[in-house]
C-alpha cells in the first residue's frame, strides 16, 4: 500500500495509548498513523459511526463494554454492508484470544508489545488490505468463469469451484474450506468472504460460513464448549453439511436465517 494505514487505538489507560502511538509511528513499512485515540470501547464505537479507519487496536478489558464487546459491533455492522476495519486486540491477557480470532481478528499482541510484533501485525493488515482491493477488480473475471476460490496451501496453488465448497470455518488464525474430498487450510477472514461470495452462502455462526446447497437439515444438538454464544456446553442447533455428513453449530441469531433457507431451496 503506498497510503499509510489509518489506525484507531481504544485502550481505558492514557499511558498505554501513548506508548503504542509510539510504537505505531516508528514502524517505517508499512507506513501508519494514529487518526484517533479512544477510552473507551463505546467511546470508540461513537467515533467509527462518522469516520472510517484501516485498522483499531484494540484492548480487551476495559470498564463498560469490553473490546470484544466492540469487535462483535463492528462485525455486525459488516455484515449490513458498512465496511469493516482490521481489528488487532493488544492486551496484557492471553486466554482470550481463542475468541478474538472468532471474531476475525487480524492478530492478537500481548502487553509490553514489541515494536517487531507490532510491525508484523501492521504488514498483515497491510496485506489484508491490498488483497481486497485486487477481489474488487475481479468479480466479473470470476462470474465468467463460474467463480472460483485460489488456494495456498502447503506450496501449492489450487482453484476451488465455488460449487465444490462446501463451508468455510475460521479456527484461530485460519480458515479452513471444505469440499466433499479433502480440507484446506488458507489465510483469509470470513467476512472478506462473506461479502465476496454473495448469496449462495450463508454466515450460520460467527466462525462458519456454510454453502447454502450443502446445508441438509437443521435441528438442536448438543453444542460443545466455546461453540454457543453464552460459551457454555449446552443444547443448541447445528446444521448436517451434506456429502461429509457433519455438524456445525448454528448461532442463536442465524437460525431463522437457517430455516429461510432450507425452506427456500424445497420450494
Amino acid at each position: 500500500m503506498s497510503e499509510a494505514l489509518k489506525v484507531l487505538i481504544v485502550d481505558d489507560e492514557p499511558l498505554a495509548r501513548l506508548r503504542l502511538r509510539g510504537l505505531v509511528e516508528a514502524c517505517s513499512e508499512p507506513r501508519a498513523e494514529v487518526v484517533a485515540e479512544a477510552g473507551s470501547a463505546t467511546q470508540a464505537q461513537h467515533w467509527l459511526r462518522d469516520h472510517a479507519c484501516d485498522l483499531v487496536l484494540l484492548d480487551v478489558q476495559m470498564p463498560g463494554p469490553d473490546g470484544l464487546h466492540l469487535a462483535d459491533v463492528l462485525r455486525d455492522r459488516a455484515l449490513q454492508g458498512v465496511p469493516m476495519p482490521a481489528i488487532v486486540f493488544v492486551t496484557a491477557h492471553g486466554e482470550h484470544a481463542l475468541r478474538a480470532f472468532e471474531l476475525d481478528a487480524m492478530d492478537y499482541l500481548t502487553k509490553p508489545v514489541r515494536r517487531e510484533r507490532l510491525q508484523a501485525a501492521l504488514s498483515r493488515v497491510a496485506q489484508r488490505l491490498s488483497e481486497r482491493a485486487a477481489v474488487q477488480v475481479r468479480p466479473a473475471l470470476e462470474a465468467a468463469e463460474g467463480g472460483v476460490i485460489v488456494v495456498n496451501d502447503r506450496g501449492r496453488m489450487l482453484r476451488v469451484p465455488l460449487g465444490e465448497v462446501l463451508y468455510l470455518k475460521a479456527e484461530l488464525k485460519y480458515l479452513t474450506l471444505r469440499t466433499a474430498t479433502q480440507s484446506l487450510v488458507m489465510d483469509g477472514s470470513l467476512s472478506d468472504y462473506e461479502q465476496r461470495l454473495g448469496e449462495r452462502f450463508l454466515r450460520v455462526h460467527r466462525n462458519a460460513l456454510v454453502a447454502k446447497a450443502a446445508v441438509r437439515e437443521l435441528q438442536k444438538h448438543a453444542m460443545a464448549p466455546g461453540e454457543e454464544e453464552g460459551g457454555e456446553a449446552a443444547e443448541g442447533w447445528a446444521v448436517r453439511i451434506a456429502q461429509v455428513d457433519e455438524w456445525l453449530a448454528v448461532s442463536r441469531r442465524q437460525v431463522a436465517a437457517v430455516r429461510e433457507a432450507l425452506a427456500a431451496s424445497g420450494s
